[in-house]
Parts: C-alpha cells; sequence; structure tokens
C-alpha cells in the first residue's frame, strides 16, 4: 500500500468493517513510540465541524432587524 502525493491511503474494507468505520466517520490521528494509530473520533470533538460551526453562530441572530443574504450567511459560516 502506497501514500498518495496527497498524504492519502486507502483503508482496505475488512479493516474499516472490524473497526466500524463508516463513510463519513470522523478519525483521529496517534503516534506514540514510532507507531501510527487511527481510531474513530468521539462525538463533539475538535474535529466535528458542524458543532464548531454551529457555536460559532449560536446567538447572532436573535437580535438581527435586516435580513441577511445567503452570501452573507455563507461568509459568516466560512469565517470571512
Amino acid at each position: 500500500m502506497r501514500i498518495t502525493s496527497k498524504g492519502q491511503v486507502t483503508i482496505p474494507q475488512h479493516i474499516r468493517e472490524q473497526a466500524g468505520l463508516l463513510p463519513m466517520t470522523e478519525v483521529e490521528f496517534g503516534f506514540q513510540e514510532g507507531v501510527v494509530t487511527l481510531r474513530a473520533a468521539a462525538p463533539g470533538t475538535a474535529g466535528d465541524r458542524g458543532a464548531a460551526i454551529l457555536h460559532h453562530l449560536r446567538g447572532r441572530f436573535r437580535n438581527t432587524r435586516e435580513r441577511m443574504t445567503t452570501d452573507e450567511i455563507m461568509a459568516l459560516t466560512r469565517g470571512e
């Protein structure tokens, strides 16, 4: 197995099944004493992008009288 120029590698199906790694599963990497580990991330960890966006936006629109455009909302979610 090789790592691509983008740093990607395919996890064999039988290993994904044994580890319970379904499509779109957030994962964490670890490194200790020369060994790289991979495991499913706990829900709500820093890798949870959706939760981070919600946390960032929570409470921002409560007292807004004027309507925001879709482009303005997307800029906020991107941190622009």
